[in-house]
């Protein structure tokens, strides 16, 4: 069990992919916004890569082990401590009852990190997942962030601790993250809403040439970036309403970004399913992961355009990567 004593600034239990093949229910995914990080943790103490753990946000998380357990740090740096002596990030650490786990705030780049139990967090799956959707009070504990006070269930360890202490994941495999007003490069598929019918090309060489300010009013359901003045390659919505951003309602992808009016909105996984607004392009989900290590109100980005093919391939090396082979004893 873990023993929650503060529950700092946002943690939230999700598991990984999160809730799949819920959204023409209107079920967003939820699960970790830094998938990457998220799944290693899980590799480093031995569990499945989805399995539950924490995400926790800008940082203050402290808890307590009740029992001996495999953990391990990744993402960004809070400065976690055990027992007061500090914790490298993207290894594994040996934890013993009465053990105190605790995190500061941001140290530098980055603004997630994630905590991996060996057994990983047994909370009872809604929907066919342990993750929190905290616009619906849905799943993880209680379907919100967690507080001083509340008690985590773990399960039971795959592998004896001793298998899975003290490793950590190659260096070449772990990623930088870009500093405060600093550009991240997000590759980004074109569509489905795109030119000729429903912007100009002089507005989609606009799209990916810019570099997007990340508003400080963004979270796990939209990141929202600068207004910009469109052109256009139509006068109205037609059917769909007056504005050229409107369509007929259709369903929205998961990493859509999303142009309502004059504003590109990034659907996030706690995002909306389905609305009226059009889509020029998508987020790869390979890239998803630099969504969560953004700090809004201080970030960029700028969108690299792949194509579909090239997507499917930066995931496929991506999964790949995340695996027991990739590991070194410390």
């Amino acid at each position: 069990m873990l023993e929650v004593r503060n529950g700092g600034f946002e943690t939230t239990v999700q598991d990984y992919p999160g809730r799949i093949g819920m959204l023409s229910l209107g079920f967003a995914p939820a699960g970790p916004m830094d998938d990457y990080a998220f799944r290693f943790a899980n590799v480093l103490v031995g569990n499945p890569p989805g399995a539950a753990g924490l995400e926790i946000t800008a940082g203050g998380l402290v808890v307590a082990f009740h029992d001996e357990r495999a953990f391990a740090v990744c993402g960004a740096d809070m400065a976690a401590r055990l027992n007061g002596q500090p914790v490298v990030l993207w290894r594994s650490y040996r934890a013993r009852p009465g053990d105190v786990l605790e995190f500061d705030y941001l140290q530098g780049a980055g603004f997630r990190t994630y905590l991996a139990v060996s057994g990983g967090i047994d909370v009872p799956p809604v929907l066919g997942s342990r993750s929190t959707y905290l616009p619906g009070s849905v799943g993880g504990l209680d379907g919100r962030k967690l507080q001083a006070g509340d008690r985590l269930p773990l399960g039971e360890p795959r592998v004896d601790l001793g298998q899975v202490i003290d490793r950590r994941v190659r260096a070449d495999l772990i990623p930088g993250y870009a500093g405060y007003n600093e550009v991240w490069e997000v590759e980004a598929t074109r569509g489905p809403q795109a030119d000729p019918d429903y912007m100009t090309r002089e507005d989609m060489d606009a799209f990916f040439s810019h570099h997007w300010k990340l508003d400080a009013a963004s979270n796990r359901t939209g990141y929202r970036l600068d207004i910009y003045k469109w052109q256009w390659a139509r006068t109205s919505g037609g059917a769909g309403g007056g504005h050229p951003s409107n369509i007929i309602d259709n369903g929205y992808p998961v990493g859509a970004v999303n142009v309502c009016g004059d504003q590109p909105i990034i659907l996030c996984i706690d995002g909306p399913t389905l609305g009226g607004f059009i889509c020029n392009a998508v987020v790869a989900k390979a890239a998803m992961w630099k969504l969560g290590q953004m700090v809004p109100g201080w970030s960029y980005i700028h969108f690299k355009e792949v194509s579909l093919e090239e997507a499917i391939e930066l995931l496929a090396r991506q999964d790949a990567s995340i695996s027991e082979e990739n590991l070194e004893r410390s």
